[in-house]
């Protein structure tokens, strides 16, 4: 019989027992606890570092750790094996902070953005709902008139609304005869439309009296890292409530790849499955405590997700997503009860799923593209979406091509060494004095620093730059006169803050490899804008418009990113901030049929190109390694800038 031992996670307070020799961040993870492992457990990020406080381990020092934290009790948690009980302290830079996602951001687009609007539809008689509430008085029944009572409702529903083509849920079945008398034969039925003509509507469920102005529906978007829900009021569009959590997945991995590997692995998809379900639930359960709703009253469920996440979430597995030739297990989606998945919502309440265009180009940029309102219009748009996996949709109301950048982690914290997520303590802004070259920074929340978030990264590398700290390579100037620049395991980097100025114990820095590994991120899609434009013969002058969306497309500096060639160098009024544009499509989705139809047809008219395949994309690749380009004719204004400050 294998020997147990009691793990002891501080500062959570978290226990459990685990059997020796079991691998301490997935002990962490079965006990709930979070620990940063942007490379998913292979011991190469050093990302979760924890602090062995009592007890013994194997394992877990690499030649990631400095010798003074080793000495500290410092090990990595991916590679320790529990040989005792053990107490065990989760260090600041490994706390999530669900606060900050749920802070309201002031827009900052410059132009209009399409909206849904839903008495526009209404006006227009284009406004269907997915699904409806209809309130009816009935007859009762009696020696003259014993009719069953499925019967008696749709006659009743058929002569108020002039309703036809209907069926009957076994599960209403079941419920209608109480609820009928409890009603005093006056009730509510909730009617679930098919999106194409012909087909029969579903009633699924049924309540006691008039309930019809009772009627709620939440929108979900599923991200690699974040999954955001609001609830809306289906009878106006009012959003009622909203929340925002870190998406538990992220324990086992920080981006889409390295979850895809984590679920070929024994129970892996099960565990991935278990953890957005439960992330999910927690957030439903918010929005409805919040808007202070009777669950009973919500009838529909719309989720937008990358392909990844979507199939994750639905357990399906999702390993020939990163497989030539990169098949998804289907593009649509049918609806299906939402308990049907583990969501705790009534039985009756219907889930639809965006569909997904191909392996790295999912519901969230269809979403996305709804909700731009591109799909409409006849302006030449590129629509961004910036993240793990970056991806692409140029086009307009005609048509439209799509495409996905593997960018890798590097924007959102993984291969940086003190990057990290946007809670408090992260360095979002920076500036540095040109003669000293001593650092200015602002962090999230306005305390000691611990990491570098997205936003804050971008600024660092593009101040560095246009300061002449690091060359167009992205390698340091170890002339200038400052003792910020030092050499540490033959690796040069820059102290942005000292050690006793941090909440880390330790001097937070930005290295030649992280920088490397943020010059190959950008490269990856500035290179997927370019080979995409190129593959549909127009040019970067050619666009009307430039739409960023995603939570991190929000907070982008946008000067400084065309500095650094993430994005090409256009005029700033072209673009627009659309924001979580994948929760927005969502919301539109649940309000009316009409948006599903408008859905099916946008996804019909889209290509997608697999950039891998497509010859130019290496070429643009390499091109797009330096700072921001090796063409600075591509960058007229930087070009000129820099001149004037040689």
């Amino acid at each position: 019989m294998k020997k147990t031992y009691k793990v002891l996670f501080l500062p959570h307070q978290k226990e459990i027992i685990v059997n020796e020799g079991e691998i301490l961040i997935r002990a962490a993870i079965e006990a709930g606890v979070h620990v940063n492992a942007s490379c998913g457990g292979e011991g190469v990020c050093a990302k979760c570092r924890v602090i062995i406080e009592q007890g013994s381990i194997e394992g877990g020092v690499s030649e990631r750790l400095k010798q003074e934290d080793i000495q500290k009790g410092y090990c990595l948690a991916c590679q320790a094996k529990i040989r005792s009980d053990l107490i065990v302290r989760i260090p600041v830079e490994s706390s999530i902070d669900a606060s900050v996602l749920n802070q309201t951001s002031t827009p900052r687009s410059k132009a209009e953005i399409q909206h849904f609007d839903l008495a526009q539809l209404k006006e227009q008689g284009l406004y269907i709902p997915p699904v409806e509430k209809r309130a009816i008085t009935v007859n009762p029944p009696s020696n003259e008139d014993n009719v069953n009572d499925v019967s008696r409702v749709i006659n009743g529903l058929r002569e108020a609304f002039d309703e036809h083509r209907l069926e009957m849920t076994l599960q209403t079945i079941q419920k209608l005869p109480d609820i009928l008398r409890e009603g005093n034969y006056s009730i509510t039925l909730t009617l679930n439309r098919p999106v194409r003509e012909g087909r029969k509507s579903q009633i699924i469920n049924v309540q006691a009296g008039n309930r019809e102005e009772k009627h709620y529906v939440i929108a979900i978007d599923i991200g690699t890292t974040t999954v955001y829900g609001e609830l809306l009021d289906r009878m106006t569009g009012e959003s009622l409530a909203s929340y925002g959590d870190f998406n538990r997945q992220i324990s086992y991995g920080e981006d889409v790849i390295s979850r895809i590997v984590f679920a070929e692995k024994g129970d892996g998809l099960q565990k991935l499955n278990k953890a957005v379900i439960e992330t999910m639930n927690d957030i439903i359960q918010k929005l409805i405590s919040r808007s202070r709703i009777e669950p009973d009253d919500i009838s529909t469920i719309t989720i937008a997700a990358n392909t990844c996440m979507t199939q994750l979430l639905l357990s399906i597995n999702p390993r020939y997503i990163r497989r030539a030739p990169y098949v998804p297990a289907a593009s649509v989606y049918p609806p299906f009860n939402a308990t049907n998945i583990g969501l705790n919502l009534p039985n009756h309440t219907i889930a639809l799923v965006y569909p997904c265009i191909s392996s790295y180009v999912g519901g969230d940029i269809v979403a996305g593209v709804m909700s731009s309102g591109m799909y409409q219009s006849e302006a030449l748009t590129l629509f961004i979406d910036i993240g793990t996996n970056a991806e692409i949709v140029i086009g307009n109301c005609d048509w439209m091509t799509c495409a996905a950048c593997s960018a890798g982690p590097a924007f959102e914290g993984g291969g940086v060494e003190h990057g990290m997520r946007a809670t408090k303590g992260a360095i979002e802004d920076f500036s540095i004095d040109p003669v000293t070259y001593e650092p200015m920074i602002l962090t999230i929340g306005h305390v000691r620093p611990k990491g570098i978030c997205g936003s804050g990264l971008i600024t660092i590398l593009a101040v560095l730059f246009e300061n002449g700290v690091i060359d167009q390579s992205g390698k340091f100037n170890t002339d200038l006169n400052t003792s910020r620049i030092r050499k540490t395991n033959d690796v040069y980097e820059y102290v942005l803050a000292w050690a006793t100025e941090t909440q880390i114990d330790r001097d937070i820095v930005i290295t030649e490899i992280d920088i490397e590994n943020l010059i190959r991120a950008k490269g990856a899609m500035y290179s997927g804008y370019m080979t995409l434009l190129t593959e549909v013969g127009l040019t970067i002058d050619q666009l009307d418009r430039i739409f960023l969306a995603g939570g991190f497309g929000s907070y982008i500096d946008l000067e400084k990113a065309m500095v650094i060639g993430l994005l090409p160098e256009v005029d700033p009024q072209k673009v627009i901030y659309l924001g979580n544009g994948s929760l927005q499509g969502a919301k539109m989705n649940c309000l009316s049929n009409h948006i599903r139809q408008d859905v099916k047809e946008t996804v019909n008219k889209m290509t997608n190109f697999e950039l891998s395949e497509t010859p130019s994309y290496m070429d643009n690749y390499i091109a797009s390694l330096f700072l921001p380009h090796t063409d600075m004719n591509l960058f007229p204004k930087l070009k000129q800038r820099l001149a004037l400050r040689k």
